[in-house]
């Protein structure tokens, strides 16, 4: 399984950015399938951030509280990818973001991660 992480760039404070993770690398003949995926932040010098998560089957989704309002985490299952809407941006959103898929339940650590997108939030 393979992730890919884009969409990621410099956007004006208030602004709006949609992040993308395209999952590939299923068995042939076969849909990407996860328990769940998330979407993580990390700014240098700090521990990485759990941003939201998706339940791949249920759709049921978790925010952290510094995003709740502002960010929306979806998927579309026949493009095997999983968005994150990113509005009204702040400052403190800058950072890289990474996707990671918990194929069978047995938590992030445990998966596969994307290898990250920039996003610079500017004044």
């Amino acid at each position: 399984v393979q992730l890919q992480a884009s969409g990621g760039g410099l956007v004006q404070a208030g602004g709006s950015l949609r992040l993308f993770c395209a999952a590939s690398g299923a068995a042939s003949g076969r849909t990407f399938r996860a328990y769940n995926m998330g979407w993580f932040r990390q700014v240098p010098g700090k521990e990485r951030e759990l941003v939201a998560t998706m339940r791949w089957n249920s759709g049921r989704t978790t925010y952290a509280d510094s995003v709740k309002d502002r960010f929306t985490i979806s998927r579309d299952s026949a493009k095997n990818t999983v968005y994150l809407q990113m509005n009204n941006l702040k400052l403190a959103d800058t950072a890289v973001y990474y996707c990671a898929a918990d194929l069978d339940g047995l938590g992030f650590q445990q998966g596969y991660w994307g290898q990250g997108t920039q996003v610079t939030v500017s004044s």
